[in-house]
């Protein structure tokens, strides 16, 4: 565990490290958004754009690292807490990924984001898919429905459920990168249809529960 907490720090501060030495490379307006046909139609102020990413990866492990402590139900996460921390890695090198593609585009090298996004994306979504497979209840990490929250068998169904659908859409992900001009549909459709379906599956697993047990212990 502390191996994993001492490399998330050190990821957290190689980004900031990286927008260090990278600003003095940086044009004064940098490409800082891209739009469906992976062309920039966005710049920022050079500060601004070369360390915002450092300081949303800095936000959101402080995010990821404090919400399971404070979780009123932290004894079930820190029965899947390995998986959670192997996948905050997995999401700082997301970002990661993003910052040095960004800075690469405006050093000059315009790699298309409809090459590289989807395969980043679908990497993701494949460990969120192992990771909400391994997720037990609670209030912080998962599927959160008024129906997984109020059953731990429906609970237990939809994230084994999650688990494969997530998965699913990270190589359906990973395929959009075929076809370059739609590649955008590859990412954004198939992870709101699997969401969308998630709750639709909760509901109706839990209204076929005898309503005697459908709650139960936290």
């Amino acid at each position: 565990m502390r191996t994993k907490i001492a490399l998330i720090f050190g990821l957290v501060l190689l980004s900031f490290a990286i927008a260090i030495y990278s600003y003095q490379f940086m044009p004064d307006q940098m490409a800082s958004h891209w739009g469906i046909s992976g062309e920039a139609n966005g710049y920022s102020d050079k500060m601004f754009a070369t360390f915002s990413i450092p300081v949303l990866i800095a936000v959101f492990t402080a995010i990821f690292l404090l919400l399971p402590k404070i979780d009123p139900m932290k004894e079930n996460i820190k029965k899947f807490y390995s998986y959670y921390e192997k996948f905050v890695i997995v999401f700082i090198g997301f970002m990661l990924f993003l910052q040095i593609m960004m800075l690469l585009w405006n050093a000059g090298m315009k790699i298309s984001f409809n090459l590289i996004l989807p395969i980043a994306m679908g990497a993701l979504f494949y460990f969120l898919g192992i990771l909400l497979e391994k997720a037990k209840r609670n209030w912080t990490i998962g599927i959160r429905t008024p129906w997984t929250m109020s059953s731990e068998k429906v609970w237990n169904k939809t994230h084994k459920l999650a688990g494969k659908v997530f998965r699913a859409a990270g190589i359906i992900s990973i395929i959009g990168v075929l076809i370059p001009v739609y590649s955008f549909l590859f990412v954004i459709f198939p992870v709101m249809l699997a969401a969308t379906y998630l709750i639709i599956y909760s509901c109706l697993e839990y209204k076929k529960e005898p309503k005697g047990k459908r709650r139960t212990k936290r």
